[in-house]
């Protein structure tokens, strides 16, 4: 298992729940075949630039251990969830 990085903004619009079940379903995902090793809900903060007409985003920042299977199914996951307006996962080399 590789280390790995990802941060994914979420719509400013949605709900304290929605959120929670957001961040746990991305967490169930990464926990099927690798370990979260940290999980921050950084919060809301402005945006360099609009995307998709919203101003604002809801950060969250996890470090984890997977394979890539796991990566790749995230990724795919977070590409057709509507919540999600930006995402991106790194290899970590540290």
């Amino acid at each position: 298992m590789r280390k790995y990085e990802v941060m994914y903004i979420i719509r400013p619009d949605v709900e304290q729940e929605a959120l929670q079940a957001l961040t746990d379903k991305f967490q169930g995902i990464i926990s099927n075949g690798g370990e979260i090793t940290k999980h921050d809900v950084i919060g809301k903060r402005r945006l360099a630039y609009e995307i998709e007409k919203f101003r604002d985003g809801i950060y969250v920042l996890v470090h984890f251990n997977a394979t890539s299977e796991v990566v790749a199914e995230l990724d795919r996951v977070m590409k057709i969830t509507d919540e999600v307006i930006r995402s991106m996962i790194v290899r970590d080399v540290a």
